[in-house]
């Protein structure tokens, strides 16, 4: 029914560490988004539903708009129980690592995964994975790393062993990590896993407004602010820079999730086929987040500019400095890619 995209041998290597271990830990990326607590949350409850026990840590905490999700409430955030997440990790019989295809995107948790005796499984659709893993299943081409939860149920424990739960943090996964399917989403095997999470139980129509739907006051206010005073387009480029500083994040009592999704309105914008994100978190370090359209590839402009990577489409990376600063590297990276960028 769907198309082989991970490997037998692979499939055969997680079967062989799962009948052999009983503890499990998953882990997924620093600022965990709906693909990371999706894929997270789904292979835990299938992991469980085998009579395994497992564990989700997250290097920080997620988004409230994600927190209905089964199994959410299990988590464990590492920023808030580092203790108790580094003995998890010492007890583990075999980590699974999802959604991240480097150490360093797990922040503090990084030398405890890398000094572990437990094998390492990766599962994840980012490109260039590092080396550290002695299982790993990475395919770009996967629209999420949640889809490759489900392949991994579907192949290791068949359509039966999917319930309505791991059916709804799977679809909350692609959903999110496609823009609600508008983009890295034209290949039919997507629309035959949506087809068996509908077969599953899932109503897609009211995952949709939990996640999209569930904003607060300050996330609508800020938006206004943003797009009103903060958007500047590029025309000569076309490119769109939106900024928010420290103080800005103040003002508008900025929480975890508000400013999910903001990097991709501008595309709305006829013309415009990039868009650049700075967000000062704390004081002097700038969180990048970077989206394009058609074949612009925003992962090299990640990579050579902000110290980051990611998808051609979807990238992000950080800067240290000023916000006068990370404009002007900007500004640098237009000037080298408008050749591309204006074609």
């Amino acid at each position: 029914m769907l198309d082989l995209m991970i490997s037998p041998q692979s499939i055969e290597a997680v079967k062989d560490i799962i009948s052999k271990g009983s503890k499990f830990v998953i882990l997924a990326h620093r600022n965990p988004d709906g693909d990371a607590v999706g894929s997270t949350t789904a292979l835990a409850l299938f992991l469980r539903s085998l009579g395994k026990v497992a564990d989700i840590i997250l290097p920080n905490s997620f988004p409230d708009f994600l927190a209905w999700l089964p199994a959410a409430a299990d988590i464990v955030n590492a920023e808030c129980e580092k203790e108790r997440s580094l003995e998890l990790i010492r007890d583990a019989d075999a980590l699974f690592c999802l959604d991240f295809n480097a150490l360093s995107r797990i922040g503090e948790l990084a030398g405890a995964v890398e000094h572990s005796n437990a094998p390492r499984v990766l599962v994840d659709h980012h490109p260039l994975p590092e080396d550290v893993f002695e299982v790993q299943i990475s395919h770009p081409a996967a629209c999420s790393t949640s889809e490759l939860v489900f392949r991994l149920i579907y192949h290791i424990g068949t359509l039966e062993a999917l319930t309505k739960e791991m059916a709804e943090s799977v679809y909350t996964g692609m959903m999110t990590d496609t823009g609600n399917f508008a983009y890295a989403s034209n290949r039919k095997d997507i629309y035959i896993i949506i087809s068996c999470l509908i077969a599953a139980g899932i109503d897609k129509d009211i995952i949709y407004r939990r996640v999209f739907y569930n904003y607060t006051v300050n996330r609508l206010k800020l938006v206004g602010f943003m797009m009103y005073d903060k958007l500047r387009v590029m025309p000569a480029y076309n490119a769109a820079l939106l900024t928010l500083s420290y103080k800005e994040m103040r003002r508008f009592n900025v929480s975890k999730g508000d400013t999910e999704g903001v990097v991709n309105m501008p595309l709305q914008i006829k013309g415009v086929r990039f868009v650049c994100f700075f967000r000062e978190e704390v004081p002097g370090k700038i969180n990048v987040s970077l989206r394009s359209v058609d074949d612009f590839p925003c992962n090299l402009v990640a990579a050579e500019f902000f110290a980051g990577g990611g998808h051609k489409n979807a990238s992000g990376g950080e800067v240290y400095g000023t916000m006068e600063y990370a404009t002007e590297r900007f500004r640098t990276a237009l000037a080298k890619y408008k050749e591309l960028l204006t074609k």
